[in-house]
């Protein structure tokens, strides 16, 4: 039986008609690892009445450490199949959309063809991500973009800014620089640490095609990315 209450407490704090507009809302969470996977939770226990969500990873052992869909029983499971799962098991009312696609080239205007309220990007390979953020931008859709949590270990050095405005994180960097080149210097906020990440935290890697370095995680910092980049969402959408 489905508890009705159950955003009892959310409607404590944000009042009926907050609620409303978060069930109304549509959000599309791009990238469901450490970052991803905790953003999208904390928008199905908000009630986000319509989420997208877009992974073609499955789990591997080494996620175990921070993400929120790794376990021991999940490996080699899909990621996208496994929080879809749970999103409906928290709000079985919720109008669920699944990507199972590797987002790059035609993929990704294929998922903004829907209208979207708001976009998480927690995409963490470069190529892919700029050409996200290319197209939500020329859909105009309100976007919160993930930079680099791994290396980090501070928590209270997380900050949120315009792109433009973002510093110390030479993921962001590579990022602005990338979008410098197609003409965009500006327009979307990003989740980011200027923490120092230290070089003894970072190994080279020759065996993956889309990442050249593997960083050090710590449990909960992707999370803390991802929880912000969720209220930045929710907050906004209840100041409409």
């Amino acid at each position: 039986m489905i508890d009705s209450d159950w955003l009892s407490r959310t409607t404590l704090l944000i009042g009926s008609d907050g609620l409303k507009k978060l069930k109304k809302a549509h959000v599309l969470i791009a990238g469901l690892g450490g970052v991803g996977s905790y953003a999208a939770e904390a928008m199905g226990r908000a009630g986000i009445g319509n989420i997208t969500i877009a992974d073609s990873d499955t789990v591997s052992p080494s996620n175990r450490n921070r993400q929120l869909l790794a376990l021991s029983s999940t490996e080699g499971k899909s990621k996208a199949e496994l929080m879809g799962s749970r999103l409906l098991d928290i709000n079985p009312d919720m109008k669920l959309s699944v990507f199972k696609d590797y987002l790059k080239d035609e993929k990704i205007p294929a998922i903004l063809e829907q209208n979207y309220d708001f976009v998480i990007d927690a995409i963490d390979t470069l190529s892919p991500k700029i050409y996200f953020i290319k197209n939500c931008l020329e859909r105009k859709f309100p976007l919160i973009s993930s930079m680099g949590a791994g290396g980090r270990f501070d928590p209270l050095q997380v900050k949120v800014a315009d792109i433009d405005d973002s510093w110390g994180c030479q993921f962001a960097q590579a990022v602005r620089k990338k979008l410098h080149s197609l003409g965009i210097t500006s327009g979307f906020r990003v989740v980011f640490s200027d923490e120092p990440v230290s070089k003894k935290s970072v190994i080279i890697t020759d065996n993956s095609p889309n990442k050249k370095s593997t960083v050090g995680t710590i449990s909960y910092m992707p999370a803390v990315f991802g929880l912000i980049a969720a209220s930045v969402v929710i907050r906004d959408l209840l100041e409409k």
